[in-house]
């Protein structure tokens, strides 16, 4: 059996230990030895960028936003259904995380960073929505942290949170669609969808093709037409 590799760690703003790994073809990074993503589970991934789309007109030029580059399978799936003309921004809040994926992760997903149609902001997804015009994006990604639970950044609680959801809200023009990944169901969260004005569906789904049980949940949160 070969040996796992340890490529790269990095300090988080709180202090906790973020490392990539390497395993016979395969890749994971980890929070203190706890498994935050691996490239052969990635079915969720692709999954959340689809569902955050799929009502998108393929010849249109849209605008998406997506809250966590991780190993980019998110990004992989909305590049692929969006077509030439997508205009697609990412914000990653750990620099290292961009770093890995031109480094280490192109076999993977890292030469999409480098597309075209990517923008990349090496910043808090928070920051990037207090920037954004209202109106600005056809579509929302976020796959930050564990979800309505955070792992690596507390403050990424503030996500999910009424005032994180107004932002949300107020970023998608009208007709548009959020997408979020979450560990676990959270009913207080899809209620407070809700009640900001979103129509809200949370579809389980597994984290790998051939896992026996669904192990996250996407909460599709469509913005009224009007």
């Amino acid at each position: 059996m070969k040996p796992e590799r340890k490529l790269a760690e990095t300090t988080t703003r709180n202090g906790a230990r973020l490392t990539l790994c390497e395993h016979d073809g395969n890749y994971a990074i980890r929070l203190n030895g706890q498994t935050l993503m691996h490239s052969a589970m990635a079915a969720s991934e692709l999954h959340l960028g689809e569902l955050a789309v799929a009502r998108l007109p393929h010849s249109s030029a849209p605008r998406i936003l997506i809250g966590g580059l991780g190993m980019g399978f998110s990004l992989r799936s909305v590049l692929a259904q969006t077509g030439r003309h997508a205009s697609v921004h990412v914000a990653e809040l750990i620099p290292q995380v961009v770093a890995w994926n031109r480094e280490f992760l192109t076999t993977v997903n890292g030469k999409l960073v480098d597309d075209p149609r990517v923008t990349i902001f090496t910043d808090d997804v928070w920051n990037v929505l207090l920037r954004t015009k209202p109106g600005q994006y056809d579509a929302l990604v976020l796959d930050i942290d564990n979800g309505p639970t955070a792992m690596v950044q507390q403050p990424n609680a503030r996500l999910y949170k009424s005032s994180g959801i107004q932002l949300l809200l107020a970023a998608l023009k009208p007709g548009g669609r959020a997408a979020i990944w979450s560990a676990a169901e959270d009913h207080a969260f899809a209620d407070r969808l809700v009640l900001a004005g979103f129509r809200v569906e949370g579809k389980a789904h597994k984290l790998y093709e051939k896992a026996k049980r669904n192990g996250c949940v996407i909460y599709v949160a469509d913005k009224p037409p009007q």
